[in-house]
């Protein structure tokens, strides 16, 4: 018996440099930057003061004081991008039976920033050893636990089928839509709204990556600071945001005339269980996952248009998957174009899996492959072509997407037309 087919019709973006997916897609197709100085906090005392920030109002988008107050600005990018992607979709949800209707959301470090605020609060700025808890809000359970964002994007849409948080470090946005799909192929939902969000800009958060020196230093050039694959990278800027899909069976979408950006043809997922942080060079593990997913989709290759990589802009990680890519693609990696749009709008941890999917598929839409920002001297071990500073157009009918986290986590997804997609 075939499997059911899996597509997005509908998708929402928030991410640094502008609000909503056409903004977003104009910035990287541009080739445009959203790095800068730290603008929400005092950044003076930290090592890394730069990072990818939204300019968001959430009053401005439809969010009441009341969930204002109540949700993390995770959650809140999360509400706003899912209400985009329903609109983008067309879907009438009252349609279908709300125990059908699922939702998978991923992120990484979860409510960081209300986390960090409110201690602050219940401790008086650190003073109290053994805090109070008089001081805390009412919602402060909520900010503990990520499954609050996942309740708070299917109470939103009212949905009450199957309803879960993915957290893989950064990999969470991949293996979050991952796993929406796997729901979907074997029947336990027939509307799944998945994808990430992360809001992680917080002193705690900027003192970890410090620690570990994977963050870069250059603070003098906030612009030109993101450099994936250039031979002068020295570690990758933070950022935030939110992408989020609505995904339904194929021949459904059909049915209502929905307008198909792509079919989820495959996912594959591995992990090194070999270090915390350290990826072998050979780049095994994320070549494995490019298998799972190429044979889940049934697509060879050579059929991959373009490939959109993680693209961190550390040098462990950029040859880390150029190993990968030449490992799984053969001869063809040569043929392919590659490109991280890290380069321009940061990394975003948890979150960033999902708006590189949007990236994949507005690529696959407008037949552009968006460039690697900030590529001007090229690492000798990264000899792919990393479509440097400029978009290109490119027929993209089949996109792999790739992420890798800390823990040894490696994600693949394979996005194609549904024309070549198998039956």
């Amino acid at each position: 018996m075939s499997r059911r087919r899996v597509v997005i019709t509908g998708v929402g973006v928030m991410a640094p440099g502008g609000i909503g997916t056409k903004n977003f897609w104009q910035l990287i197709s541009e080739g445009k930057t959203a790095t800068r100085p730290i603008a929400s906090f005092d950044a003076s005392n930290f090592r890394s003061r730069i990072a990818a920030e939204i300019d968001f109002e959430p009053s401005e988008h439809g969010l009441s004081s009341r969930e204002i107050r109540r949700m993390d600005r995770a959650a809140q990018l999360a509400v706003v991008a899912t209400r985009e992607a329903m609109a983008d979709s067309g879907i009438e949800l009252d349609k279908h039976d709300p125990y059908r209707v699922g939702v998978s959301v991923g992120t990484a470090v979860g409510a960081t920033m209300s986390l960090e605020e409110e201690y602050q609060v219940v401790s008086d700025s650190g003073r109290l050893e053994l805090v109070d808890h008089d001081y805390a809000v009412p919602h402060l359970y909520d900010y503990l636990v990520p499954s609050s964002f996942a309740a708070e994007v299917a109470w939103s849409v009212h949905a009450q089928g199957p309803t879960t948080v993915i957290s893989t470090g950064c990999t969470s946005g991949l293996d979050s839509v991952g796993h929406a799909v796997d729901l979907l192929r074997e029947g336990s939902a027939d509307v799944m709204i998945a994808g990430a969000c992360e809001a992680p800009l917080s002193p705690i958060t900027l003192a970890c990556f410090d620690a570990i020196k994977a963050t870069t230093p250059r603070n003098d050039d906030p612009e030109h600071a993101s450099r994936p694959f250039d031979n002068t990278r020295n570690g990758f800027v933070l950022g935030e945001g939110a992408a989020m899909f609505v995904l339904e069976e194929l021949t459904s979408a059909q049915r209502r005339g929905a307008k198909i950006y792509a079919e989820v043809g495959g996912f594959g997922s591995r992990c090194n269980a070999f270090h915390m942080t350290g990826l072998r060079p050979d780049g095994a593990e994320m070549a494995a996952a490019i298998g799972v997913a190429l044979d889940e989709a049934g697509t060879d290759a050579s059929d991959i248009d373009y490939i959109n990589a993680h693209g961190s802009g550390t040098k462990q990680n950029d040859r880390h998957e150029t190993a990968a890519f030449k490992r799984s693609l053969g001869e063809h990696a040569y043929r392919t174009p590659v490109s991280s749009i890290k380069s321009m709008i940061g990394h975003s941890l948890g979150a960033i899996g999902s708006i590189e999917i949007a990236a994949s598929v507005l690529a696959m839409d407008n037949n552009v492959v968006p460039p690697t920002a900030n590529l001007h001297t090229a690492d000798p071990e990264c000899d792919l072509d990393y479509v440097p500073i400029t978009a290109r157009d490119w027929k993209t009918d089949s996109v792999l997407t790739v992420g890798s986290g800390f823990g040894g986590f490696q994600s693949a997804m394979v996005l194609t037309t549904p024309e070549r997609g198998v039956g």
